[in-house]
């Protein structure tokens, strides 16, 4: 008989890091949960893990058969460090690998657009994950988060291009599925919510929902790289900046049915996720 699977979920206790771990270890399956700080995540073993310390790797793929990776934030080229990585996973025994990146970056792109394309010479079974933007972007410490919570305001360079927001849950859910399903799922996701909004839309349901009034403020793409470039490295802001020109654009103006299609249950609307997360 083989031995039970063990995942590894790299960024154990970030947005969709600590939810998929939450419900791989409600499900039974052994994982090993991994941060910078070895933080504990109930019902998983807790590894410290970074990036950038090689030393901390071989020790996080102990035992561990499939992997779940979130890039390290911020880093213009993280293929650099996640592609050793890679490497040094698959020589470790793992077989299986989920990815998660971003449904505005395909195989051959930029930032994690070079981990996608390399993923499926790698190993045999193999996801990528790319959702659209977060709903979660508008709690917490995103910049999204922070204005509203300042003076209720969305400052974006989108105009009015509409985005598929996504629940960091059914995210979660996705990935759990394509790490443990007995048939990998072997190509790249698009995860979508139900609905394609502009952040004007957004801005109306958030002021429906929190009885405060939000407002969307429209910049050019240099005042947002400008505006990010305060708190981020400028390839990145320049980055960021560039993709929310590609929304102006019409490139994120779509929905799919892969939550409902791999989950069994349609993903859950803007609205929902607002009236649960902050009311």
């Amino acid at each position: 008989m083989s031995s039970p699977s063990t995942v590894l979920v790299i960024g154990a206790t970030g947005t969709t890091g600590r939810r998929i771990t939450t419900r791989l270890t409600a499900a039974g399956h052994r994982v090993r949960a991994a941060s910078r700080g070895a933080d504990a995540v109930p019902g998983a073993e807790a590894v410290r893990f970074d990036w950038h310390d090689q030393a901390t790797h071989d020790d996080a793929l102990r035992g561990a058969d499939r992997v779940h990776l979130t890039p390290p934030p911020g880093h213009p080229e993280p293929a650099e460090v996640v592609l050793p990585f890679l490497d040094r996973s698959r020589s470790a025994g793992v077989r299986r690998a989920v990815l998660l990146s971003s449904s505005a970056i395909p195989a051959g792109g930029p930032a994690t657009g070079r981990i996608h394309r390399e993923l499926p010479g790698r190993f045999a079974e193999w996801a990528v994950l790319r959702p659209s933007w977060f709903m979660q972007n508008f709690t917490g410490d995103h910049p999204h988060a922070q204005s509203l919570r300042a003076d209720g305001t969305l400052l974006t360079a989108t105009g009015d291009g509409r985005v598929g927001f996504v629940d960091a849950e059914d995210i979660a859910a996705v990935a759990v599925h394509a790490l443990t399903d007995t048939r990998s799922p072997n190509t790249d996701l698009i995860l979508t919510g139900p609905q394609a909004l502009s952040y004007d839309d957004v801005a109306a349901v958030l002021s429906r929902v929190t009885g405060r009034a939000v407002t969307h403020r429209k910049l050019t793409g240099g005042q947002l790289r400008d505006r990010l470039a305060q708190s981020l490295p400028t390839a990145f802001a320049t980055l960021l900046a560039g993709l929310d020109r590609a929304i102006a654009e019409g490139t994120e103006d779509r929905t799919t049915d892969t939550v409902r299609r791999l989950t069994g249950r349609p993903a859950g609307t803007f609205a929902a996720f607002a009236e649960r997360e902050l009311t």
